[in-house]
């Protein structure tokens, strides 16, 4: 069974001015031009263009490139950018190649091995992969990691779908994933693309070193 973890949580975050993650966003990047209900139903923009759509056809939220301008919001995801690093698998913070090895590729998660046996296989993320240096400096100094973390190689990852906002007819607006292939996509607004982890190798040992010292 798939299960989502943290869909809509905070991207990693640091005291300033260390770093701003490259999938956060910025207070001058808006999100723009609300939608209207399509002539053949689902959602769309009134003036829809060819980039608001993805090559499987969703909509996505809108929102202006203006990374640097403004403040740092740390809390939300810009669309494009996380889109960007999680098809091409890179790292989060820096845009930089994500870390990879004989295991697979280095994601950094907050620890929920008790959600159940086998954790993190089968989970639904948002969240996208890191490289090492930026690993290490977010194990010294994320407080969204402070209270548990692990490093997991990933062996076989999968893009499986959006997470977004449902226009459903006669529903309350709610976020909620999509898989690919499902026919609510049409009335979801995409924000941000989700992962299926598999093949998964816990390492609990990898910045252990790091972590000791940051306490």
């Amino acid at each position: 069974m798939r299960r989502l973890q943290a869909a809509a949580g905070p991207v990693m975050s640091f005291p300033r001015p260390l770093v701003v993650p490259y999938i956060a966003s910025w207070s001058a990047e808006q999100a723009r031009s609300p939608v209207v209900i399509g002539p053949r139903g689902g959602i769309t923009y009134q003036d829809e263009g060819p980039y608001d759509r993805d090559a499987d056809g969703y909509l996505w939220l809108r929102a202006s490139a203006k990374q640097g301008c403004g403040r740092p919001d740390f809390g939300r995801v810009h669309p494009l950018r996380q889109r960007r690093v999680m098809r091409r698998l890179l790292c989060q913070v820096c845009g930089g190649p994500a870390d990879q090895d004989e295991r697979g590729t280095l994601w950094l998660l907050e620890d929920h091995r008790m959600d159940w046996e086998g954790w993190p296989n089968g989970l639904l993320t948002t969240h996208p992969p890191v490289c090492v240096p930026c690993a290490r400096e977010a194990v010294r100094s994320c407080p969204n990691l402070r209270s548990g973390w692990v490093a997991v190689r990933v062996g076989s990852s999968d893009v499986s779908g959006i997470y977004g906002v449902r226009y459903l007819p006669g529903s309350p607006m709610t976020p909620g994933v999509v898989g690919y292939g499902d026919p609510a996509g049409r009335w979801v607004l995409a924000s941000q693309l989700v992962r299926g982890l598999s093949d998964c190798t816990v390492d609990l040992a990898e910045f252990a070193d790091v972590s000791a010292r940051s306490q």
